[in-house]
Parts: structure tokens; sequence; C-alpha cells
């Protein structure tokens, strides 16, 4: 139920026996008191800054107090389900790397931490003695109504209505008990509206922009496109390699034996020959155009062991050392595959090197490969070497890929790739 059906509810008949004023109540009631202990603690952090910058240790403290607005707006958000409201998503953007200077670096850029921050100062200066003053009124007055009748009784004597009327009678405690049912139910609807604005404001300064939005719906559908690319591919991979390939060995042989059974010597001899040679050639085009689109190792046997298989395959020397958690996103272990791949392609063809080594390793949600030659340099992204395409590959994974190529070597080609392992940790 959201700010809309609140008001909805309240002009249909039994509001007031409903849940709805109770969970406005209660709604008030925690931010009220969060508000207040926020603004006590911002008090207090300000003080202790404002002092400790005089020798400059406060100011780590005062960067960072622009950031309290984060994690308190995240809780206001969640707050919003006491009123049955719909959830709120949260309008950061996910860091592009691991680690705590990366995630600093987005936040103090983002116009959601300055706008929630905004919302904070609001909240601890302004709006929690509002929530509590109408809690009050709304609980209190009722309360003391009530109880009128009850405390006389006690009493025996008198009782202080509201601290402002004087009662003797138990004629008039009652009746004021009476008329403590009616307010309790009329303010019911001026506390619900209260709480029903406040979460509007909340909607309205902490959910997310329409810029973030539209960020975040391309965020998702480029993760739903790559997983369909990556998807597709493996699928032509499989149909290549259960179709056309095993037809272009079936034909293979079917040529070898008819060459048996042709006169040796002969021009049908010859021709047959000649024939399987140049099914043979076409099979091994296939499979490398197969290991091209998406090799079968790296489907079944992961990262290291495809990296493995491409340093067998090159003209050029290559060590390979991987130490990976197990295997990876099909997305991040394809794109990590084929820079390296693009890499020793490069070598073989550019480089000059007399070898080279792949270093693989997971840290701290990072995958790491370096693959460095000892070539003669100069490697230039511009150069058609196939690396920019490399890098838009990379960066579909919110990967980076950099370069450092100077002349006369030697180079290395590093690809990061922020990920999380899907499987148990071993190393190879």
């Amino acid at each position: 139920m959201g700010e809309n059906g609140v008001w909805r509810a309240m002009l249909r008949p039994g509001f007031t026996r409903s849940a709805l004023p109770w969970r406005a109540a209660g709604y008030l009631l925690v931010s009220g008191v969060a508000g207040a202990l926020l603004c006590a603690g911002l008090l207090v952090a300000v003080a202790v800054a404002g002092v400790l910058a005089v020798v400059l240790v406060g100011l780590p403290l005062l960067a960072a107090l622009a950031l309290v607005g984060v994690p308190f707006a995240a809780w206001e958000r969640r707050l919003l389900r006491l009123l049955g409201g719909a959830r709120v998503a949260d309008p950061h953007q996910v860091p592009a790397r691991p680690g705590l200077p990366c995630w600093l670096r987005l936040r103090y850029r983002e116009q959601a931490t300055w706008r929630e921050l905004g919302f904070t100062v609001l909240a601890a200066f302004l709006l929690w003695p509002v929530d509590l003053i109408v809690l009050g009124c709304a609980l209190v007055v009722p309360a003391y109504l009530l109880g009128a009748l009850p405390l006389l009784l006690v009493d025996g004597e008198q009782v202080n209505v509201l601290k402002v009327w004087m009662v003797r009678s138990p004629l008039v405690a009652g009746a004021l008990g009476l008329a403590g049912l009616a307010v309790a139910a009329l303010c019911a609807y001026p506390l619900t509206a209260v709480a029903a604005g406040r979460a509007a404001l909340v909607r309205l300064l902490l959910a997310p922009g329409g810029q973030e939005v539209r960020i975040g719906e391309l965020v998702s559908s480029r993760a739903r496109l790559v997983d369909a690319f990556e998807a597709e591919r493996r699928r032509i991979e499989r149909d290549l390699h259960d179709g056309a390939q095993q037809r272009l060995v079936a034909l293979s042989m079917a040529l070898g034996l008819a060459r048996l059974d042709a006169p040796p010597g002969s021009a049908l001899a010859d021709q047959l020959d000649t024939a399987q040679r140049e099914a043979g050639a076409v099979l091994a085009e296939l499979r490398e155009l197969i290991n091209g689109i998406h090799p079968q190792v790296l489907t079944d046997r992961g990262l290291p062991d495809a990296c493995a298989d491409a340093a067998d395959r090159s003209p050029v020397p290559v060590e390979v050392r991987f130490d990976v958690p197990g295997r990876l996103a099909p997305a991040v272990e394809s794109a990590g595959y084929f820079a390296v791949s693009e890499a020793l392609t490069n070598i073989a063809r550019h480089s000059g090197a007399e070898s080279a080594e792949i270093q693989g390793r997971y840290a701290n949600g990072l995958l790491t490969i370096d693959v460095l030659d000892d070539g003669g340099g100069g490697a230039d992204p511009a150069g058609g070497t196939g690396l920019t395409g490399l890098a838009d590959r990379v960066s579909v994974v919110d990967g980076a890929l950099t370069l450092n190529s100077p002349p006369g070597g030697p180079t290395l080609l590093r690809v990061e790739i922020p990920c999380t392992p899907l499987s148990p940790p071993h190393c190879t």
C-alpha cells in the first residue's frame, strides 16, 4: 500500500477500526526516536570534529559526516514497510571495483548521496519533533480523557485532566471517557495523514531520480544482453561441434575408405586423396572457428584450463599460473579468456617476443589477469591490434583493461574484473 493507498483507506468506512492508524503511530514513533538519536549523535560528532579540526585530526571525521545520510536513508526506506508501502529502490550505483576507495569516490560523486544528506539534516533537526508532537497529541489527549474516571475512582476526590481541568464528579469523568473514545477516533485521521505525508517526503527525496532509474535500467539490460550473448555463443558452438563438425569427420572417413577402394596410382585415387586433404583442412578451420566462438574447455573446465590450452597453441612459449577460487560467472570467464587469447595472438604477430607469461589471481572480489611478454613493446591500442574492441568487451562485465608497453618492452596487459566465485575454492 503506497501513500495514495493510505489516503484512500482513510476515506473508507471502518478506517478507525483497522490496523492502519496503529501502523502510522508506530511509524511516527520509530522515526521520531531515530531522529532524536540522530540529532544527538550529529551534534556530538560535529562538536568533536570541530575541536579536533584544530589539529587536523577532525577533518576526516567531518568528511565522513557527509556520508551519514547513506545508512540513515537506507533505514528510512526500510521503515516505509510499517505503512505497507512498496519497496523503495536504492538509488546508488554499484562500484565498478571492490574496495573502500572506489566506494568512497563513487558515493561522493553521486547526487543521491547529497540528497540523502539533506534529508538526514532535515530529519535530525525538524522532522522528529513534529513526529513526536503529533504522536503525543494523538495518543496522550485521548488517553487522559479515557483515564479520567479510573483515576478519579482511585483518588476518591478529584482528578486533574490534561493538567488544566479539575474534575470531582464521576458523571463528568465518565462523560470525558466517552469523549476520549470519540477523540481517539478523530485523532486517527491527522495521525495517519502526517505519517503518509512523511512517507511521501521520504519517497520524493530518497527514491531514485529519473536519471538514476535510467542508469539502473541500462545496467540491468546490459547484464541481460551479456548473458543472452554468452548463451547464444555457447549454442552456436554446440551446434557446430555436434552438427557440422561431425558431418565433416564422417565425410573425411568416407573419402578415406573410398580412396582405399580406388585403384592405386589412378586419377580417381589422386582426386579422392585431394578431396580428403581438403576435408581435413576445412575440419581444422572449423575447429579453430569453434574454439574462437567459445572453446569447449572453457565451458567444461573453467578459465585456468582454457588459458592453458590457449597457451599450448601459441607459437611463443607461454608460462601459465592461475590462483582462482573455483568457477566464475560465464561472462567473466569468457571475457578473461578472450582477453588472454587476443593478447597471445598479438604477441605472436607483432611483438617479436621469445617468451610470455600469464598470471591470474583472485583477491577481494577482483579477478586480475596479467599477460607479460619480453617483446619489443610499443603496442598501441589505436594501431588496429584489437585492443580497443577487447577493452570494450571487458567493460561489458564492469572490468578494466590497462596496457603498459614502452618502446623496447616489456609489455604488460592487465585485465581486472570485479566478480564473485560460483564454486568452492581450488587452486591450479
